[in-house]
């Protein structure tokens, strides 16, 4: 969740730690702080909130240094203070250390130490790791780097930590279980980070630490170990692919509005390559794992949020294409459950940023008893795609905005290709069929894309409701959920996503003169949903109507309709993607029109990587 940087070289380390603590923003802001080293001792500054405050409280001569650590936080043990902000250091400032992660024994390691006489200033489980840090280098007479390795033996939980220790000021410790951290490569110069996008202005030279993996990073030098052994570990560099661009805002006002706008690039690169001139789709990354796949006795998919309302759209298209029950599950909850999966199963996940903590862990479930696991990701390298057996990345580029778009239409796109995949063999026609027109989707989108200014003006309508209904039939279910979605994370409005036949067994009691209600409707299932739109009508809700049909009647029930044209003769699989569009400019436009903060909603981080 939050957003970890360390630099070391022979650079002005606050310029490159600010730097990239904007780029890691998303995953955190409820507070923020770097620390420096000056002379061999420790410098730090600390701040409630975002990275522009922490720039403005910075003072110039205490951060002068060529060593530096920097964090943005998003809180889970202790509330958004300047007390609780990292970096933490050790009573003695000896140790500076900041965290992504939650240390799970930290209640017992505190008592523990407040036994020994060491005092505490916040309320977060990081502190508790430093001090432990601190009193184990008193006490134990080690290394640094062994210092380190000893306390994270002690330590439950999952962790993404930088450390630099005042009395060997040439190196920054690191180590990972659970939490995302890679290590940047220079000349003569370092990086530490949560997240390439941190880095990727200095180096695209990286490398990945695994779960257990401890690293001694110098400015010229790096030296790994595993914390369970003393064994050297040699690591794979790897070249970032994607291009700076891709993180930056452009001439759009927010991330996420760019990143709606650039869903047609997206799709497009979803599927490039992966459509051949016969219509037959080609996975690399699942091929040899083709007769498992098709001849699992269960399968599940399982997701978070967004990634798991596109696997609900995958399970409708598998279903379709395979004649098969495909259960969709929760990953907190597949994780804790007694569900029947065995080493004839398929395991698929879903996950944008490949390190979904709950999702990570329901593929150890999944492992543990021989199933084939299976990834849908959209960062290459990320713990998601290492940990399972096979899988498929997205190529949706970089995603800064943390309300979904662009992934989750790219995530739909997927399903899509592997269904084909599955079913090609069966059925070359209608796969053919479905192919060719996937790849009309991103002229389609841009198409949709033009009806922005209509949408605007729908939205300053109901810019100051309080409530908000999605309905949709089929397909369009799963659409009406992630609408809903994206219209409580980003603009605090409460909405509700429902089967359209579901709302008379409970939310039509909401309905009043007040109360707009979202239809997505599509030709499958048409008059059934013409119907429910009577029902809305009749009790007073004000209607707002997403469609790729038209009809004078549908004209005349409808307070608000949004026309998608061209798309009534798209297959049902891809009418998903379509229908979303409308629906996140809706929700993004009222967040603008509220005042709200669409690319760092409250509360909310981009990459959930606790429980």
């Amino acid at each position: 969740m939050c957003g970890i940087i360390g630099y070391i070289g022979s650079k002005k380390s606050k310029d490159i730690i600010i730097n990239g603590l904007k780029k890691l923003e998303y995953r955190g802001y409820d507070s923020a702080g770097i620390s420096t080293f000056e002379s061999n001792s420790i410098s730090t500054t600390k701040c409630k909130g975002k990275i522009v405050d922490l720039e403005h409280k910075i003072d110039e001569r205490k951060h002068l240094g060529e060593i530096g650590i920097g964090h943005t936080r998003w809180a889970t043990h202790g509330e958004p203070n300047l007390n609780n902000a990292h970096p933490h250091n050790d009573q003695l400032n000896k140790f500076s250390l900041i965290h992504n992660g939650i240390i799970e024994n930290h209640s017992a390691l505190k008592i523990f130490l407040e036994k020994k006489g060491i005092q505490f200033s916040s309320d977060t489980d990081t502190e508790v790791l430093v001090q432990f840090i601190s009193y184990l280098y008193q006490s134990e007479n080690l290394s640094f780097f062994e210092t380190v390795k000893l306390a994270l033996k002690e330590v439950i939980g999952a962790y993404g930590i930088l450390v630099m220790c005042s009395d060997e000021p040439d190196k920054i410790i690191a180590a990972r279980q659970g939490s995302p951290l890679i290590i940047g490569i220079g000349e003569n110069e370092n990086y530490l980070a949560s997240d390439v996008s941190a880095i990727i202005n200095f180096t695209r030279n990286i490398f990945f630490l695994e779960d257990g993996e401890i690293v001694e990073v110098t400015n010229n030098n790096y030296k790994i170990k595993h914390i369970d052994h003393d064994n050297e570990i040699n690591k794979e560099i790897k070249k970032i692919e994607y291009s700076l661009e891709q993180i930056e805002k452009g001439d759009f006002n927010h991330f996420m509005l760019k990143e709606i706008h650039y869903q047609p690039d997206a799709i497009y690169d979803s599927f490039r390559g992966r459509i051949l001139n016969d219509g037959r789709i080609k996975l690399g990354g699942i091929e040899d794992y083709y007769d498992k796949i098709i001849n699992s006795s269960h399968i599940y998919i399982t997701a978070c949020g967004t990634s798991w309302h596109a696997a609900q759209i995958g399970s409708y298209i598998f279903e379709e294409l395979m004649s098969k029950p495909v259960k969709v599950e929760y990953a907190s909850e597949f994780r804790y459950r007694n569900t029947p999966i065995d080493k004839n199963s398929l395991l698929i996940a879903i996950s944008q940023s490949g390190e979904t903590a709950d999702t990570l862990a329901a593929i150890e479930k999944a492992k543990n008893v021989g199933a084939l696991t299976l990834g849908i990701v959209n960062v290459v390298g990320s713990s998601i795609a290492r940990e399972t057996d096979c899988g498929i990345y997205m190529h949706a580029g970089p995603e800064i905005g943390v309300a979904s778009t662009k992934a989750f239409t790219s995530q739909v796109s997927i399903m899509i290709l592997m269904g084909l995949f599955i079913a090609q063999n069966k059925n070359k026609k209608k796969c053919y069929q479905i192919a060719t027109q996937l790849k009309e989707v991103p002229k389609l989108i841009n198409k949709i894309l033009t009806l922005d200014d209509e949408i605007y003006e729908i939205s300053k309508k109901f810019a100051e409701v309080n409530n908000f209904l999605y309905l949709g039939r089929g397909y369009q279910f799963p659409v009406a959920l992630e609408g809903a979605l994206k219209l409580k994370e980003i603009s605090y409005i409460h909405a509700e996503g429902y089967p359209a036949a579901e709302m008379k067994h409970g939310p039509i009691a909401l309905i009043d003169n007040n109360m707009p209600v979202v239809f997505i409707i599509t030709k499958n299932r048409f008059n059934k949903v013409l119907s429910n739109i009577q029902e809305v009508k009749s009790r007073g809700g004000k209607i707002i109507c997403i469609s790729t049909i038209f009809s004078k009647e549908l004209d005349g029930l409808c307070d608000h309709l949004v026309l998608i044209k061209d798309a009534e003769e798209m297959h049902t699989f891809i009418l998903p993607i379509l229908t979303t569009i409308p629906l996140q400019l809706l929700a993004y436009h009222i967040a603008v029109l509220k005042g709200c903060n669409v690319d760092q909603p409250r509360n909310l981080a981009k990459s959930v990587t606790v429980e």
